[in-house]
């Protein structure tokens, strides 16, 4: 019986998640308030309550469940032969995420062009655990390319790193934001490999 309710207290939750990712993307996550998201659920206030302490918390949460898809699929292979074979295919990854996952495409949607980065939300101007970890990765990628003598010389593996950062960060950015003959979002793959390729020795 507490397993099932348990379980039953699972599925709300990710309701309620689900419902406040369709009202901050309808309304912006300054003009949402709790009682709005618990309407779209069709829970009460005190449900959500029960789950979130307050919206930045379901903000958060929401952010979070998003996150988790590139944790299991934007990999670096150590072992690559041409380890910047490897740095094209998880940047496509990227994309291949957003482009077949509606739920974490509006939600990079939210967080880039419908939240005000202020109050409880002012943190998330600075980089997240994940993007400096992704970084960290990126870095480590161009080390090895150099190491096996596939990389550009003249450029540090940790500048290289950064450049694409910062490259595919603002790609997503108007990938999301693109009309669809707009080459930020017919072809980002094109782009990524163009990006890599300018690497290669």
């Amino acid at each position: 019986m507490v397993r099932k309710t348990k379980e039953e207290a699972d599925i709300t939750r990710r309701h309620i998640i689900a419902a406040a990712r369709r009202v901050f993307l309808a309304c912006g996550v300054g003009r949402t308030t709790l009682e709005r998201i618990a309407a779209a659920a069709g829970v009460t206030r005190g449900a959500v309550y029960w789950h979130f302490r307050n919206k930045s918390e379901l903000f958060f949460a929401m952010r979070e469940q998003a996150i988790l898809p590139f944790v299991d699929r934007v990999i670096f292979k150590e072992d690559d032969a041409d380890p910047l074979n490897g740095i094209e295919t998880a940047l496509q990854e990227i994309f291949h995420i957003l482009r077949d996952q509606a739920e974490v495409r509006e939600t990079f949607e939210i967080i880039s062009f419908k939240c005000e980065y202020v109050d409880e939300f002012s943190g998330m101007m600075q980089c997240t655990g994940g993007q400096l970890d992704f970084l960290g990765k990126l870095t480590d990628a161009y080390q090895r390319a150099k190491a096996r003598g596939v990389l550009r010389p003249g450029f540090a593996p940790a500048d290289l790193a950064y450049d694409t950062f910062l490259f595919v960060g603002g790609l997503i950015k108007h990938w999301l934001a693109g009309r669809p003959e707009e080459r930020f979002r017919s072809d980002p793959f094109g782009l990524i490999h163009t990006h890599v390729d300018m690497r290669r020795a």
